[in-house]
């Protein structure tokens, strides 16, 4: 439940209503705002039967949630939250543009991507170290390697680098490398993974899962905020439907349901939601205009030389040319790269 302050209300109100939350052993969460200041119950409400704080000094009112996400959930923290990545913001003001190969094959191809991204616009360079793929004997990526051609790619050029782990051994390596954690579709109910990389420290995107509904993603979400980690990202990345003319489906409508019900930011991925490059620029610009806060975006330096995802990534004349395009869409959002 949360417990909604009335405007104005007194430091020495809201720390009366603390402590006696506390002292029963419950979880509180302080959500101050410029209006409004919400404090977030978590744990057994029962404990709290015989309290009465609906009667205490500055209290506006109590509202019982029927969602299962708490931290998640944008009535625990009505205004929309930022994430610092690097040093880049990711948030309602921004527009972030992260992109890069879906495999790292080299240290000179990252670095080539590097540079031209940036020269494009991009603020994060994507790049997979760690590859989950469909068949056993396809491209897996060069593992730490990887991660050490990421960050050097991130002294060489300032852009924040982001990767996705797949294992708790993933994660112990990316930690020394990277500025942010991907959680792909596959693993977005790996439970255990998403609680450690929660205790990681670092900033966590996670992508939906290839059929999860809303409220499954943001679940998998209040996993990674319950270690005490606040920073996600989510990503729209398609989903799987019956439908075959693109890979999957992506779900525009899920970013306004997104910012209904939760804080988060979110970001969509049309490169993985379609497979096909054609579709990449008219669908992040359908995203921008939906309310999204960034875009995933591959690039390869000869795409027809890609090991893994060719068909859907981008050139770097070709990204060039989306980033500008974009502009228009940014600023009509009122949104600066």
């Amino acid at each position: 439940m949360i417990i909604v302050m009335k405007q104005g209300a007194k430091e020495a109100s809201i720390k009366k209503v603390l402590g006696i939350i506390e002292t029963t052993g419950l979880q509180t969460h302080l959500s101050i705002g410029q209006e409004v200041t919400i404090i977030g119950v978590i744990g057994d409400k029962s404990k709290l039967t015989n309290c009465n704080i609906e009667l205490f000094d500055d209290v506006e009112k109590i509202v019982h949630l029927t969602e299962s996400y708490k931290l998640a959930n944008r009535k625990f923290h009505p205004e929309m939250s930022s994430v610092k990545v690097g040093n880049h913001i990711i948030g309602p003001d921004t527009l972030t543009i992260m992109a890069g190969p879906c495999a790292i094959e080299s240290e000179q191809q990252l670095i080539d991507t590097a540079h031209a991204v940036k020269r494009a616009g991009a603020q994060i360079l994507r790049g997979g170290a760690y590859k989950p793929r469909t068949s056993p004997y396809a491209f897996q990526g060069l593992e730490e390697d990887g991660l050490r051609y990421m960050k050097s790619v991130r002294e060489e050029t300032g852009l924040a680098v982001v990767c996705e782990v797949t294992s708790l051994i993933a994660i112990e390596a990316a930690v020394n490398y990277v500025d942010m954690l991907q959680i792909g579709a596959r693993n977005m109910q790996n439970f255990y993974l998403l609680k450690e990389a929660g205790k990681s420290g670092l900033p966590v995107l996670l992508k939906r899962g290839l059929s999860a509904t809303i409220d499954e993603w943001l679940n998998a979400a209040e996993y990674i905020i319950a270690e005490g980690n606040p920073n996600v990202i989510l990503c729209e990345r398609g989903i799987r439907t019956f439908e075959t003319a693109t890979r999957n489906t992506l779900d525009i409508s899920a970013v306004p349901a997104i910012k209904e019900k939760s804080h988060l930011p979110i970001i969509i991925d049309p490169s993985h939601a379609t497979g096909v490059r054609n579709y990449v620029a008219p669908l992040a610009k359908a995203g921008i205009a939906a309310g999204a806060d960034g875009l995933m975006i591959e690039v390869h330096p000869d795409p027809s030389k890609a090991l893994s995802d060719g068909p859907q990534s981008l050139n770097f004349a070709q990204f060039d040319k989306l980033v500008n395009d974009l502009k228009p869409y940014i600023s009509l959002e009122s949104r600066t790269l």
